[in-house]
């Protein structure tokens, strides 16, 4: 088996909480099944924190602090770790910044808004700004940021798997001027066209739909039950009741249906960014 490469402790401050719980771990002589054995997460779990790359629940720090013998450390650093995980993100977001990195298919509905892992830095700020108008420079700059650090999610160049439907009024609405707009739009099709991500758009004229009311990022995962994330101004959910996640994903699909067809989508979106620098703002 080769060697686990060490973690740099001073990249971040999930990487210092990982590489600490590393030194004690060995220090006390055990390895990653012995130091979960009796908790309900696998040896694998503990390794992602470990390396930096997975958030540490509560009660797994709490049984850590009690294998480890470490006197509650890990459980008064997890809230730490947490907030720089979340930096420049809404606490409820916290679920969704942890679950997207971990996910092996994404779908995505948000009918208002170009969703935030396809956002150039120009739409985020543009939408930031409106939602938070009176706050500092620099609070908005931290989270377009964040918002952007988000999309590094397709430098992998098959996982996860990103299915979007994007309603068609969105080819219409001038978040943006003209040239700015056309860059976003070319951003989504550069993504598509290096198969990095399937987008859909819902005609503006399709009719009564099934995913009329509210937004649905649903996330599925090799090792874990399905998520869905829902969002209104200045609060998200996330859902995993089984039943729940069931009802989202039938409508999610019934909504697939009524989209057009992906090639046909992106030659729309294509369209509306040649309109836009042509200055045929589409009605």
């Amino acid at each position: 088996m080769p060697a686990r490469k060490d973690v740099d402790g001073s990249a971040s401050v999930p990487a210092f909480y990982g590489a600490e719980l590393r030194w004690k771990r060995e220090e006390m002589g055990r390895t990653l099944q012995e130091t979960v054995d009796g908790s309900f997460y696998a040896a694998s779990y503990l390794s992602e924190i470990e390396r930096g790359t997975r958030r540490m629940p509560l009660d797994l720090a709490r049984h850590v602090d009690r294998v480890l013998e470490t006197d509650g450390f890990f459980e008064r650093r997890c809230e730490d770790v947490r907030k720089a995980r979340r930096s420049g993100h809404a606490e409820y977001f916290e679920k969704v910044l942890e679950a997207e990195k971990h996910a092996d298919l994404i779908e995505e509905w948000c009918p208002s808004l170009i969703p935030g892992l396809l956002q150039t830095g120009a739409y985020a700020r543009a939408v930031v700004r409106a939602t938070h108008p009176v706050e500092p420079p620099e609070d908005t700059d931290a989270k377009v940021t964040a918002r952007l650090a988000r999309a590094e999610l397709f430098d992998d160049p098959v996982r996860p798997e990103y299915w979007v439907i994007l309603h068609e009024s969105l080819l219409r609405l001038p978040i943006l001027p003209a040239d700015a707009m056309a860059e976003q739009f070319d951003h989504i099709t550069a993504l598509a066209r290096r198969c990095r991500i399937t987008p859909q758009v819902l005609p503006w004229n399709c009719g009564a739909h099934p995913f009329m009311l509210g937004t649905a990022m649903i996330m599925a995962f090799s090792d874990a039950p399905p998520l869905v994330y829902t969002e209104s101004l200045h609060t998200g959910d996330t859902i995993d009741d089984p039943a729940l996640v069931k009802d989202y994903r039938r409508s999610y699909d019934r909504l697939r249906a009524a989209a057009l067809p992906p090639e046909a989508s992106l030659a729309l979106i294509e369209d509306a960014a040649g309109d836009l620098r042509n200055g045929h703002q589409r009605a």
